[in-house]
């Protein structure tokens, strides 16, 4: 029951980023401009609480049977119903991927979810649906907006705080470690930041650095997760950068290597470290 509850949320959930992510982009493309009133119409229907489903594509209001997540794509050969055009692969993907993720955490949670667990565990996956919208916008942008990088610290905040009141004794460890990740990740990036004066990184870079520092709490932690995006990074850029398809000022997206980093140190971070300390300490 869990599994398929899991599976359901994480697709439906999945359908929602993938209309969140479109509409918040649509919108900042309208508030550019003077907001006419024609405009000012525009974003209302453009409203994530408001707003009615539409296709990206031709805006026609979508009803109930376009909407059922996974299964419409496929039940409409992966076109719009009304102007019969392409709907991009990156819709079912991205529900798949995040029911995928929220099963991943589930199996491989570090600790057992029971208690005040359960609350960190749901507030994870708060947190990947947003992790999971910011690396999409990043992906298509090559921008990690404040309008969703600012609940991401809500839920990382809350997440901490959970954790300090479930674990009264080593709560000043706790915050410690927090402190110790959003130092050496967010200060880590704000310094090359201001060293390069935005060229290396940005600053949607430096603050998501800074709050998955507080996710995955601790300077070794940290450290790992640095280096699983560097590397991750790494192999992503190398066969471009080969072909001459990227130049040494080719922008790329750093925030989906930094998330991916992210999940694997929460999930896998103590068993790597501890794996590591065996192999050469």
């Amino acid at each position: 029951m869990i599994y398929a509850f899991l599976v359901v949320l994480g697709l439906c959930l999945g359908s929602f980023i993938n209309a969140l992510v479109w509409r918040l982009h649509e919108q900042a493309a309208i508030k550019r401009h003077k907001v006419t009133p024609y405009l000012k119409d525009k974003l209302y229907k453009l409203s994530i609480s408001r707003g009615r489903s539409m296709c990206p594509k031709c805006g026609h209001e979508l009803a109930v049977i376009d909407l059922i997540p996974l299964l419409s794509w496929f039940l409409l050969g992966g076109k719009c119903r009304y102007c019969h055009k392409p709907i991009s692969w990156q819709y079912p993907l991205v529900e798949l991927l995040t029911a995928g993720l929220f099963i991943f955490s589930y199996c491989f949670w570090p600790v057992k979810i029971s208690g005040q667990e359960i609350t960190v565990f749901l507030l994870w996956l708060g947190i990947m649906v947003v992790l999971m919208a910011l690396a999409i916008y990043d992906i298509r942008w090559r921008l990690l907006p404040n309008i969703l990088v600012y609940p991401l610290i809500v839920l990382a905040l809350a997440s901490l705080l959970v954790t300090v009141i479930a674990n009264i004794d080593p709560a000043i460890s706790t915050l410690e470690a927090a402190g110790w990740g959003m130092l050496i990740i967010g200060g880590g990036f704000y310094i090359l930041f201001q060293l390069s004066k935005g060229e290396w990184i940005g600053g949607g870079d430096v603050k998501l650095g800074a709050i998955l520092g507080i996710i995955v709490g601790g300077p070794l932690s940290s450290i790992l997760l640095l280096f699983l995006a560097s590397v991750s990074g790494t192999i992503y850029t190398l066969p471009f950068i080969v072909t001459g398809e990227a130049q040494r000022k080719t922008r790329i997206p750093f925030g989906p290597f930094l998330i991916l980093a992210a999940i694997i140190t929460r999930l896998f971070g103590q068993s790597l470290i501890s794996w590591y300390k065996r192999l050469y300490f």
